[in-house]
């Protein structure tokens, strides 16, 4: 199945292989998404406050998360690389390393995060009932981030052989048990917030576990051997290099959440109520735009491991159509039922505010929907070369040089009140697409970071 799935990426019609990959990515990821609005929407029928206390910590718990995100995007790129190149042993030690190093890492990251909670809740301009709330929520959520770690390295080892069915499966098996058990945990067991959180862990837990049965099988060309396993310094570093910026990059952004969540919160709990909920709803709408751009890492990575420049072109052009396609139906369909949208998300009415503002926030955010579709693409291919210098640019880009600065030259100057932070979001999106499309057009992304020995 491998051989065939490789024989497609690298000899296919360009279409069915993006479309053959991307679906179950598409599939996989608004799975992903449900995870959190499951429990958004649970959250929210207690009240407002506590789905606020939910958005809240989020760029905090992703802050942590970056690093695991980074190893995948490397095992990605470097493991279609060699196996387009038919490098099979070698791919099997790259997915060692990346798994060894990715369960330490992730330990001592929880016990950071579970230490560091309350100080950054703090530090961000929580405070009361509210600091207590997301406290509780966040400290819960760190401690799933070992299996989210491990599973970012089984979907990265399955994606690279062009395998995207199997993560969605146990994708879907996983977010089926979290949306039974956040009602049971939030409202029967009456555990409220936490409820929400634990019943995250569990669904991961399982997620995982699931993960291991299926890349430890007989027959997988990337199963992971830890007899005599020594740290391979050259590997380690390989994996550095190409994990790294793409850390930095989701390191970055997630810190950018964290000052913007600060500015946001400074308006009042409506706002970063309709700011959480829009966001999203616009991820959910935009997951099949970016199963898009997941699935072009790999199509990037086999074509040119096997010296295929021309389809990684071609594969960047189609990806490019498909998701402004999809961009602008997106769009349309938020601009237009943006009120039967908001109130389906939103289930506690005990604070109009909160829909009026989320449903001005989806006006704004309507008109940007092909440019997020671009940045996924962009996105991917820069990833899929190993070249993730740019990704990270970009991550951290479009929040510290264009969105963060602008939503404090409308605070400080003028009176457009939260209408200066959708769109600062918007205009933000623009900018750094046509920074993707100026290194696209001028920059050599087409060189391979892949050592060659």
């Amino acid at each position: 199945m491998t051989q065939n799935k490789s024989e497609l990426i690298q000899k296919g019609d360009m279409y069915k292989v993006l479309l053959t990959l991307s679906i179950p990515i598409m599939i996989n990821s608004i799975i992903q998404t449900l995870y959190n609005l499951a429990d958004g929407i649970w959250v929210s029928k207690i009240s407002s406050v506590h789905f606020a206390a939910t958005s809240f910590v989020w760029p905090i718990n992703f802050l942590f998360v970056a690093l695991g995100i980074g190893l995948s995007v490397a095992g990605t790129s470097l493991l279609s690389q060699l196996l387009g190149a038919d490098k099979y042993k070698e791919a099997r030690k790259y997915s060692s390393q990346l798994m060894a190093a990715s369960l330490i890492l992730s330990i001592v990251f929880t016990l950071l995060g579970v230490i560091l909670s309350p100080y950054i809740i703090k530090l961000m301009g929580g405070e009361g009932y509210f600091a207590n709330l997301a406290n509780t929520y966040l400290r819960i959520s760190f401690l799933d981030l070992p299996f989210m770690f491990l599973f970012f390295n089984i979907n990265s080892m399955m994606n690279a052989q062009g395998n995207t069915v199997t993560p969605t499966i146990l994708s879907a098996i996983s977010a089926l048990i979290n949306v039974v058990l956040d009602p049971v945990l939030i409202f029967t067991f009456n555990m409220g917030i936490a409820g929400a959180a634990w019943a995250t862990v569990i669904s991961r837990i399982v997620l995982t576990l699931s993960g291991f049965i299926i890349v430890f099988k007989e027959g997988n060309n990337l199963k992971p051997d830890f007899r005599g396993f020594k740290a391979d310094k050259n590997i380690l570093q390989e994996i550095v290099r190409v994990g790294l910026p793409a850390s930095i990059g989701q390191a970055g952004a997630s810190t950018g959440f964290m000052f913007l969540n600060g500015f946001i919160v400074s308006y009042g709990t409506a706002t970063l109520a309709a700011f959480g909920m829009v966001n999203r709803i616009t991820s959910l709408v935009m997951q099949p735009a970016m199963g898009v751009g997941a699935a072009l890492t790999a199509v990037v990575g086999q074509n040119l491991g096997a010296g295929r420049l021309d389809r990684a072109t071609e594969s960047f052009i189609k990806s490019s159509k498909i998701a402004l396609f999809i961009g602008v139906i997106g769009g349309v369909i938020i601009f237009i039922f943006n009120k039967p949208i908001v109130n389906f998300f939103i289930q506690s009415k005990d604070e109009p505010e909160v829909i009026i503002q989320s449903i001005n926030y989806m006006k704004y955010v309507a008109f940007s929907m092909p440019l997020m579709g671009m940045f996924s693409v962009f996105q991917g291919i820069f990833q899929g070369s190993g070249n993730t210098k740019y990704s990270m640019y970009m991550e951290i880009g479009r929040l510290w040089a264009v969105r963060l600065p602008m939503i404090l030259i409308f605070k400080n100057y003028t009176a457009f009140g939260p209408t200066g932070i959708w769109f600062s979001m918007s205009v933000s999106n623009l900018i750094v697409c046509i920074y993707g499309l100026f290194v696209y057009k001028t920059i050599g992304w087409k060189r391979k970071r892949l050592s060659e020995e």
